[in-house]
């Protein structure tokens, strides 16, 4: 059961919604109308932010204290619809007839799919930055008035309207909570493009990302960075204080992050177009400050025999068959020499030694770059039922700073393990969700061991978090399961003696027994009466 809490009243809106677009789903897979249903929510994002800055440049231009002010009708509707008023605070220019409101009064005619589809197309021409990104195949048999026209009504609710600044964030909800979904409906293929949310935030809260490069090179539809910039802008600092970098190689998840970042306002270079992280790397130059990254699980067709030599392969070639190491070594070679990276990986990759991956892990651990393993239950992906990990990897245990630049603890030639296999609290019958109570015990516990002046200094707690050394992980013969090294939970001493807990059990046992007894002669007599009745 979820924690008191846990669903807030702030999901009314959102599940509102997601039940009366979903009313109108018809007969189309949810693979397919989810590009229907998140391109319309940007669209009336789009046309939103639009109206919002227009309707404050209409009431400068009428403001004779104003720089802006119009003394006519004519100068004032030049300014309205001066395009660069807009793209210079960074909104999006929607040309005249292809605004939402141009929508709305065709929304249930059989001309409203050809329309929206020239929105996408003047919206696309007008703003170079969503060149190639937005949905244009609204104009289709399967997509009837009827349901572009419902869906045009149901995102027209003026509790979606944009306000000042509360209407962005309620957009931007309502995308990622469509997101969500749309990946619990199509299982394991909407584990492809979407990280549940309490893994992302997990993964940052332990990071920290205050500020610098953060990179992920198979970003889905970007939850990692938009989890990046709620944890800045919840600790004080702006969206400007990261650089956004990622890549996918999905195009129409490539699409959904691009789509799902400008929602938020964030700026994101996730490269030219998509691409294959191993074998296009859009961003070979990249040195990142953090990375972050939920890459697919065991993948076997990945291309390895076409890298066999490759520069990124500092602890060996990873095995054509499985690309979980490949992954690993292609993100450490592009970590900063001081950065921090989180991988979620399927739990095999923590013992496996055929191919030689046993021989890479060793590698990577004699050379001091693996900093913590914490093991998550399972149940938490709509993808896989299977648990899974979290690698915590940096090229340098001494030079990570906590906020304040006060000087982290060396923990050199240590691994943290920490064993969160029972944690969380299932959702649904199939789903399981950590609480933020329980990703901040995770992460207060793994930067208390970093040094973090500002939490409660480490210990080791039996059960669920050791320091082990690289010495106990090389006689553990290099596996790295939390559960080999946490130990089980301690029991608290309840101050009774053993030999008095002994005799108590002993005389519990005893009178088992002889109730046992009691209740067979009390059966066997109930028998011999009905057998004497007949």
């Amino acid at each position: 059961m979820a924690p008191r809490g846990t669903k807030t009243a702030s999901l009314g809106l959102e599940d509102a919604l997601w039940k009366a677009a979903n009313q109108l789903r018809s007969n189309m897979e949810s693979s397919e109308y989810k590009h229907v249903v998140l391109g319309l929510l940007f669209l009336k994002y789009v046309s939103d932010r639009f109206e919002l800055h227009r309707s404050r440049l209409e009431a400068l231009t009428k403001d004779e204290s104003s720089d802006y002010f119009m003394p006519t009708d004519e100068a004032r509707e030049a300014l309205l619809e001066d395009r660069d008023e807009y793209t210079a605070e960074g909104v999006f220019w929607v040309p005249e007839g292809h605004r939402w409101s141009d929508l709305q009064k065709v929304a249930k005619q059989p001309v409203i799919g050809a329309r929206i589809d020239a929105a996408m197309e003047a919206i696309e021409k007008e703003n170079p930055t969503l060149k190639g990104v937005l949905p244009k195949n609204f104009n289709r048999r399967e997509l009837s008035p009827t349901t572009l026209g419902g869906l045009i009504d149901t995102f027209s609710r003026d509790d979606l309207a944009a306000a000042e600044h509360e209407g962005m964030d309620v957009l931007g909800r309502v995308y990622e909570y469509f997101l969500a979904q749309f990946a619990s409906d199509e299982g394991k293929n909407g584990g492809e493009f979407y990280t549940p949310r309490s893994v992302v935030s997990l993964l940052v809260e332990m990071l920290r990302p205050y500020n610098g490069r953060v990179f992920d090179p198979c970003c889905g539809s970007g939850g990692m960075f938009v989890q990046a910039e709620h944890f800045v802008s919840h600790h004080g600092g702006s969206k400007n204080d990261i650089s956004v970098f990622g890549q996918e190689m999905n195009p129409t998840t490539w699409r959904l992050a691009q789509m799902n970042l400008a929602i938020r306002g964030i700026e994101a270079n996730l490269g030219p177009e998509w691409g294959d992280s191993f074998h296009d790397d859009k961003h070979p130059d990249l040195r990142a400050d953090f990375i972050m990254a939920n890459p697919p699980f065991n993948i076997s067709e990945w291309g390895g025999e076409r890298l066999t030599d490759d520069k990124r392969w500092v602890y060996g070639t990873p095995p054509r068959g499985n690309a979980n190491y490949a992954w690993l070594q292609h993100m450490l070679h592009h970590l900063s020499p001081t950065g921090t990276m989180g991988v979620v990986l399927a739990n095999g990759s923590l013992v496996v030694d055929q191919s030689g991956q046993g021989e890479i892990r060793k590698r990577m651990v004699e050379d001091d770059v693996v900093e913590c393993i914490v093991a998550l239950p399972s149940q938490l992906f709509y993808s896989v039922q299977i648990p899974v990990t979290l690698w915590f990897l940096t090229k340098d245990k001494t030079a990570r700073k906590v906020k304040s630049e006060r000087t982290q603890r060396d923990r050199r030639g240590e691994v943290l393990f920490i064993d969160a296999r029972e944690m969380g609290h299932m959702e649904s019958r199939t789903h399981r969700n950590l609480s933020p109570e329980d990703a901040a015990k995770i992460a207060d516990t793994y930067n208390a061991w970093r040094g973090d002046p500002d939490l409660q200094p480490y210990e080791d707690v039996p059960g669920f978090c050791v320091s082990a050394t690289t010495q106990q992980v090389s006689e553990a013969g290099y596996a790295l399961s939390p559960g080999r090294y946490v130990g089980t939970e301690a029991i608290e001493d309840d101050g009774i003696p053993v030999a008095e807990k002994i005799a108590l059990l002993t005389e519990e046992v005893r009178s088992g027994f002889a109730t046992r007894a009691d209740l067979q002669t009390a059966v066997v007599a109930a028998l011999t009466s009905l057998e004497e009745v007949e």
